[in-house]
């Protein structure tokens, strides 16, 4: 017999161990084919090998004793073994119990803490979006108040806030308080005790504010560490419970195969023992037996035939055509005056005496006087009485002008010195409030920016979990069709195994060696019962190899669906508050942008008033210019001018009267 299941059992092995692309079905198919064939062979070998059947008896009864004892020795350790492994199973049970309301104390406490943490990160984004209203309800107030002059107004713009919907309680409740002070003492000023009142209770929001931040962020840390810890609690104690499950269930297993072992062990010394009492008897039997074996033989075949239909079927073919040459490759994962001179008027010229017109050319010549040059020409051409009025006249012309010059320059000096630090104090200021434009402008940008990239990951995150659900999708439909078809080939295979297993057990119960006796069963080795042609080493080692590998198709391909949905789920989880983060950072960046475009929009309308009056200091400059800087000569210079014209002129004048 041992030269039948050897060739079938190296067979297995070659198939297991070569490259080629048989697979494991096609060659049990082959395999069956070969034992039919080599059934038939033996069927005749076997009457050929009937003579030696009397040496057989001989041998086996030796065999048999040796046999009895070791079977005495293996029952006294099956037993041991059998103790040991239920006692272990209980301990191991007790333990799995405790681990088991460990989980669930654990897993209620978070759940607890979870739902606590929640609640409270809600009242606190209530709280925390009424403090923001009402603390830039009260920025705005405060620069509105400052522009009142009324207490009236006033009074009625803190009543106006204190009945808002968006102020916080505590702000509503302040103010009311501050209504009801006496009006001298809550109204003082424009930038008084109102004022002052505001900005007091806008910093105490502000500060409320972040108070109620930095709770919120040692609530969140401490609920984190909470979580963190009794997630590491539930992972060990699932990881310890899933390690015992393991080891209860293969002590379990132990137990169950030794006592099998056991009761083989029991039947098979029992049997040796009657067969060592019964062989001689058998011995007489043997050509009645011989019979039998023959017709036995017939049937094998028979069954082989069954068997080798079953195998060939759509759910075992079919199926591992399908999933067992791949199986392996199944868990394989798939961000910029005009300068108008001023002009004396000219005389009229006219003749006037020589030597009153040559003292006056000497000295407009010496002092580059046009005045005294163009009197000259009036003196030679004038009448002499009218020469002598018009030089008083021009002395007293002179000296008004003098008067009138000192008294525009005392107008030019103080306007010139209000007109410069007006135009100074607003120019700085325009450049401030241009500077602090630029600046809210840049920052508004990089909000907008910020949200812009904040809405392009939301969309990635939305992407991504679209498409990692249709993965997952389309895996556990797969992952459905392949244990479908396992399990469908798995009860195919247990069929045909079946088959041939209720052959080799009606086989030994028809035998002498296993019921009776050895001698009708192995006629050809006379060292064991006969089993058949070499189908239970070879073809049945074969199904079940099969059978495991749609067993662990099976196994396997139900592990990766579970591993799959959990990291699914898991993604989806933290997908989510990734999402959730990002949305109300969002939101957060678009409150700061509005509240900053409005803070924008009231600089820029400083900026135009400020720009307004620089515009109309600046014209007034230029109406001063003319008179006060563009004159060409000094203010002092023309005070000497002047002085020595009227010299001159009483000079000329007295020569005039001493002629007269």
């Amino acid at each position: 017999m041992a030269s039948g299941v050897a060739p079938f059992v190296l067979a297995l092995l070659v198939v297991l161990c070569s490259g080629s692309g048989v697979t494991p079905i096609q060659k049990v198919l082959q395999m069956m084919d070969e034992l039919t064939a080599k059934a038939v062979e033996e069927k005749e070998a076997e009457i050929q090998t009937f003579n030696e059947f009397t040496r057989f008896c001989k041998d086996t009864i030796r065999d048999k004793g040796y046999a009895i004892k070791d079977g005495a020795a293996a029952l006294e350790q099956l037993e041991a073994d059998i103790s040991k492994y239920d006692s272990d199973s209980d301990v191991l049970g007790e333990e799995l119990k405790k681990l088991a309301v460990i989980l669930d104390d654990a897993s209620y406490e978070k759940r607890r803490a979870k739902e606590a943490r929640e609640k409270s990160s809600a009242d606190y984004r209530e709280t925390h979006e009424d403090l923001v209203g009402s603390i830039e309800e009260l920025s705005v107030g405060i620069a509105k108040l400052k522009n009142m002059m009324s207490s009236t107004s006033a009074a009625s713009f803190i009543q106006e806030m204190a009945s808002s919907s968006r102020m916080v309680t505590s702000a509503r409740r302040a103010l009311r308080a501050f209504l009801q002070q006496p009006e001298p003492a809550a109204f003082e000023s424009q930038s008084g005790g109102v004022v002052d009142m505001m900005k007091d209770l806008e910093d105490k929001l502000v500060a409320q504010k972040g108070d109620l931040e930095t709770e919120e962020l040692q609530a969140n840390h401490a609920y984190s560490m909470l979580a963190q810890g009794l997630d590491q609690q539930i992972k060990k104690a699932t990881e310890e419970q899933s390690e015992k499950s393991s080891t209860k269930k293969q002590k379990e297993s132990a137990s169950a195969a030794a006592k099998g072992d056991l009761a083989d062990t029991t039947t098979t010394k029992a049997e040796d023992e009657k067969y060592a009492a019964d062989l001689t008897a058998i011995c007489e039997q043997k050509s009645s037996d011989f019979e039998a074996r023959q017709k036995m033989r017939q049937e094998e075949l028979n069954a082989i035939d069954k068997a080798k239909e079953i195998i060939g079927g759509q759910a075992v073919s079919g199926s591992g055509d399908k999933h067992l040459p791949a199986a392996s490759l199944l868990l394989q994962s798939t961000s910029a005056s005009s300068a108008l001179a001023q002009l004396r008027s000219s005389e009229t010229r006219r003749q006037t005496q020589s030597a009153v017109a040559s003292f006056l050319r000497r000295s407009a010549a010496k002092f580059d006087s046009r005045i005294l040059s163009l009197l000259s020409l009036r003196v030679s051409a004038d009448p002499f009485v009218k020469v002598r009025k018009m030089i008083k006249d021009m002395i007293t012309k002179l000296v008004e002008e003098a008067e009138d010059e000192a008294e525009h320059k005392g107008f030019c000096d103080e306007e010139m010195s209000s007109n410069k630090a007006t135009r100074d104090e607003k120019t700085a200021k325009v450049q401030e409030l241009n500077a602090n434009i630029e600046e809210m402008t840049a920052t508004s940008q990089k909000l907008s920016t910020d949200m812009t990239t904040l809405t392009e990951e939301i969309s990635q995150i939305d992407a991504a979990v679209a498409k990692a659900t249709t993965i997952r999708e389309a895996e556990k439909a797969k992952n459905a069709v392949t244990i479908a078809d396992a399990k469908q080939a798995i009860d195919a295979v247990g069929k045909a195994i079946g088959v041939l297993k209720e052959f080799y057990a009606k086989a030994a119960e028809a035998t002498a060696l296993v019921q009776r006796g050895p001698a009708d069963d192995v006629p050809e080795t006379f060292d064991k019962p006969f089993t058949g042609s070499g189908g239970e080493g070879g073809i049945l080692g074969m199904l079940d190899v099969i059978l495991s590998d749609f067993q662990r198709l099976e196994a396997e391909t139900a592990q990766t669906e579970e591993t799959n949905k959990s990291e699914h789920d898991t993604f989806l989880a933290d997908s989510a508050e990734d999402k959730e983060t990002k949305h109300k950072a969002n939101i957060d960046k678009n409150r700061a942008q509005i509240k900053l475009n409005h803070e924008i929009k009231l600089t820029k309308k400083e900026l135009a008033r400020n720009q307004e009056e620089l515009s109309a200091a600046m014209e007034y400059y230029d109406k001063l210019k003319p008179s006060c800087v563009d004159a060409g000569v000094s203010y002092e210079d023309r005070v000497a001018q002047r002085k020595q014209e009227i010299e001159s002129l009483k000079e000329a004048l007295k020569i005039l009267e001493d002629e007269a």
